[in-house]
């Protein structure tokens, strides 16, 4: 049994902090684009102006949706009129082809595979909804198995310098021109992901930070947005579990600034960790003990670092970045048992707020860590919460989209029910909603 919850943990994936003494966030400057995972800071907000619909009238707010080809579970993003996103074209692998495939692996009831799978980047007008570039990136004949509720495309893209970056973990990474959809560059930094790919890639000034943490090995490596050529490569802290499954994670890196030095802080099995971007140098690091598999984005508020620990018992811990080396003992301020390990969180007016994986909405104390609320949702959730206009929009794997007061009283304001599954975290666009689904991608005003 615990080998069949450590496989599962992964499954998608599928991540404004506000000032406090020396230490702050470092994001990009407010407007109306969403260039990677969670937005342009990590954070899961949008502008504070931004006042998307609450009660959906499916026939009157839908202002386009477009059939979206194969399956993935990256976000959208967009920068300018152009909206990316991944996706796979699967052909489906026989019954035999399957058993043969997983024969002899312990988790094989779990697990699934393709034929093999068609990689494509995918852009789509803001405006209209029609399909602009569907672009076939490679062909991957008998891909490795991953969770049925994961996909090959569950990475999000990220945008900068009219340049998109598309990332399929093991399967490689490429760089296209948003103008052209024309390749720039490819590379390719393999792992054992073990169920599949799930870490997003961020830009951070020239560089494309992209997080390899396997069964086999870990490591963090950055590479130059306009070469893809490699910059640095640092290993992780060494685990002490021995059993590769209990080594992976899938988490996507933020970039805050302590003190004036800037940092990369990216979670992993059994440890967190911050590093210099220009060097890959880690600066600090403190193990969180024996969690795994640790998906959410970690997120940055009143000075502290707080970040879920992943499968088989999640909490979520508070840790100052301040220090260096191993803090583990004088660092962690600290620790909620019952935390995530798939949606990310968001803060807002000192409070954490976030939803669990089996629906259960929390707010935190920022600060303290004490629970201030708790309610039942209801659903599986993958997708992270977005926070807009003061309401926070979730949605989960049953295709219901509730919309919260973001509030101590987590009041739920609208319940709104698509035709299909959504594990991709909404964004807006000025205004508007826009939201991937299994099959589609749709954009619904106010």
């Amino acid at each position: 049994m615990i080998m069949n919850r450590c496989s599962f943990c992964f499954i998608a994936c599928l991540l404004f902090a506000v000032a406090f003494g020396s230490i702050h966030t470092c994001h990009a400057q407010q407007d109306s684009h969403w260039t990677q995972l969670r937005g342009q800071d990590g954070s899961g907000k949008s502008p504070t102006s931004t006042k998307p619909p609450v009660k959906i009238d499916f026939d009157q707010q839908v202002l386009w949706d477009t059939e979206i080809p194969g399956t993935g579970w990256s976000s959208p993003v967009y920068n300018d009129e152009l909206i990316w996103m991944t996706t796979a074209v699967s052909v489906e692998a026989s019954k035999e082809e399957i058993e043969k495939k997983l024969k002899g692996d312990p988790l094989a009831k779990i697990k699934t595979l393709a034929k093999s799978v068609e990689l494509r980047a995918i852009a789509v007008s803001k405006s209209d909804g029609k399909l602009i570039h569907n672009v076939l990136l490679t062909n991957v004949d008998s891909p490795e198995p991953i969770n049925p509720m994961n996909s090959y495309a569950s990475p999000t893209p990220a945008l900068a310098d009219g340049k998109v970056i598309c990332h399929f973990g093991s399967y490689g990474t490429w760089c296209l021109d948003t103008k052209t959809a024309k390749s720039v560059w490819d590379t390719k930094y393999v792992v054992s992901h073990s169920v599949g790919p799930g870490s997003s890639p961020v830009v951070f000034d020239d560089k494309v930070i992209l997080v390899c943490d396997g069964t086999d090995k870990q490591y963090v490596a950055a590479v130059d947005l306009k070469t893809g050529k490699e910059i640095w490569k640092t290993s992780r802290p060494p685990i002490r579990a021995t059993n590769g499954e209990y080594q992976k994670a899938y988490s996507t890196p933020i970039q805050i600034t302590v003190n004036d030095q800037k940092q990369l802080v990216i979670p992993c099995a059994q440890w967190v960790a911050g590093y210099e971007p220009e060097t890959g140098k880690e600066i600090w690091r403190v193990d969180h003990g024996s969690g795994f598999s640790v998906s959410p984005m970690p997120i940055f508020d009143s000075g502290l670092v707080i970040f879920s620990t992943g499968y088989m018992r999640p909490e979520y811990v508070a840790v100052d970045p301040s220090g260096t080396g191993d803090v583990t003992k004088s660092h962690i301020k600290w620790r909620y048992k019952g935390a995530s390990t798939m949606p990310s969180t968001v803060v807002n007016d000192g409070k954490l707020y976030a939803v669990t994986d089996k629906g259960i909405m929390l707010c935190l104390d920022v600060k303290t860590g004490k629970e201030l609320n708790k309610v039942r949702v209801g659903g599986g959730y993958s997708a992270s919460p977005l926070l807009a206009g003061g309401l926070l929009y979730v949605a989960n794997r049953d295709g219901v989209m509730k919309v919260i007061r973001c509030s101590e009283a987590l009041e739920t304001l609208a319940t709104n029910r698509f035709e299909s599954s959504i594990m991709a975290s909404p964004i807006v666009v000025d205004e508007d909603l826009l939201i991937r689904t299994e099959k589609k991608l749709m954009r619904i005003r106010k």
